[in-house]
């Protein structure tokens, strides 16, 4: 428990250098940060060790307040890529809204230029372990994505989210107050 004085100083030391940093949050030894001028951290956010955290051009990062990001996760934007209060991102976690073209050939495509589509994670969402969720996704309240899933596209509030292309599986019915499967 006494790691977490440290990364509470270490938020103390590193939030100058954001956009926002809200307190009392705190941030483990990151591995890369770049662009956290255009990061905008809540309150009580609490940032395991190994976060790459990328802003490029006029990107910019919302973490909305009562986040918790387990560890080795990588954000990277180049839009406007939120995460929702109350969400959990488990570990090994990959969250962009970028996408490289590759439509010249014979150029390299990291020389070709972004597509860039607004990520959106809601409120209270659970993000399995190694799940990638790509440029373009949104999440409503409280989805669940499985471990290791590949989301893209639109999915409703309260839905259960798995597979790779993920697919909608479950959604909460609120008459019969169960997660449903659906068909």
């Amino acid at each position: 428990m006494i790691y977490k004085i440290f990364w509470a100083l270490r938020a103390v030391i590193y939030a100058p250098f954001f956009g926002k940093f809200g307190f009392p949050s705190y941030l483990g030894k990151p591995l890369f940060l770049m662009g956290t001028r255009k990061v905008f951290i809540g309150k009580k956010v609490r940032i395991f060790p190994h976060l790459r955290m990328e802003v490029h051009r006029n990107g910019s990062i919302h973490i909305q307040d009562d986040v918790v990001i387990s560890q080795n996760v990588h954000i990277t934007s180049a839009g406007n890529l939120t995460i929702g209060k109350s969400s959990l991102i488990l570990a090994n976690v990959f969250i962009t809204n970028i996408d490289h073209d590759y439509q010249e050939l014979n150029k390299h495509i990291v020389k070709q230029e972004y597509l860039v589509s607004e990520t959106i994670i809601g409120e209270n969402c659970y993000i399995g372990m190694g799940a990638a969720i790509m440029a373009g996704t949104r999440l409503g309240k409280q989805c669940v994505v499985g471990a290791n899933s590949v989301v893209k596209g639109e999915f409703p509030d309260y839905c259960v989210i798995v597979g790779a292309p993920a697919k909608m599986v479950k959604k909460y019915n609120f008459e019969t107050q169960k997660w449903e499967k659906v068909i």
